[in-house]
């Protein structure tokens, strides 16, 4: 194993594919929508208000999804490792390939 045993913080990346079957898009958007009124957005900084933003997600499961695809729990719970960002894209139709790293 490289590394295994790095005295330092080692910084990776962690590609995911997680698949879904949405049952109740209504329930997701209104969650989304919950989730985000709860946020604390300063919408005078923002280019839209709350409630296109909320309209954004109410008109597209997709956006609702990935608004509220809570990605650091991934790794919730694994001793030495700290989430540090990440981002998370809900597309619909058929999955993306992604090609493998060279030499695997």
């Amino acid at each position: 194993m490289e590394n295994a045993h790095v005295a330092a913080p080692l910084a990776l990346h962690l590609y995911c594919r997680v698949d879904v079957l949405v049952t109740d898009a209504e329930a997701l958007a209104d969650h989304a929508v919950d989730e985000l009124r709860d946020a604390d957005v300063d919408w005078s900084a923002e280019d839209d208000d709350f409630e296109s933003a909320a309209g954004e997600l109410r008109g597209s499961i997709a956006d609702s999804l990935g608004a509220v695809a809570d990605i650091s729990r991934l790794i919730e719970n694994v001793p030495g490792v700290e989430f540090r960002g990440g981002w998370c894209r809900a597309e619909p139709g058929p999955p993306r390939e992604i090609p493998a790293p060279e030499g695997r």
